[in-house]
């Protein structure tokens, strides 16, 4: 706020949630033939949310931009034409989206939820 001016009116970005205001930050800054570095973008966001970033990355993408994106997000690792390299072993290699361990993860946690739970929760 202390920075707005009538060229640069403020964003209102500290009146919104952090997913909100990472989120709307994204789509104001975001332009075609431009290279981005996202860490973790997923942190801040709901997996609604994620998808929303998703559709956001896929369209610019299209346009000419390039992402490189570090994530253990299973919805943005989902990304269409993406090329998923994985840092699980001491050699880094590119892999298939079913082979990255988020979506291992999750799929294994959706599919046995309740074995899950009681594998992680017991007192053994």
């Amino acid at each position: 706020m202390d920075y707005a001016d009538p060229n640069h009116p403020s964003q209102k970005y500290h009146e919104r949630s952090h997913g909100e205001s990472f989120f709307k930050l994204a789509r104001n800054y975001l332009h075609s033939d431009s290279l981005y570095l996202f860490d973790e973008p997923e942190a801040a966001l709901s997996p609604q949310r994620q998808l929303s970033l998703l559709a956001e990355i896929y369209e610019y993408a299209k346009n000419g931009s390039q992402f490189i994106i570090v994530t253990h997000s299973p919805i943005l690792l989902g990304i269409p034409g993406a090329r998923i390299y994985c840092f699980d072993d001491t050699i880094i290699h590119s892999c298939s989206y079913e082979e990255t361990e988020a979506y291992q993860v999750m799929k294994m946690f959706i599919n046995n939820k309740d074995d899950m739970l009681r594998w992680l929760l017991s007192d053994v």
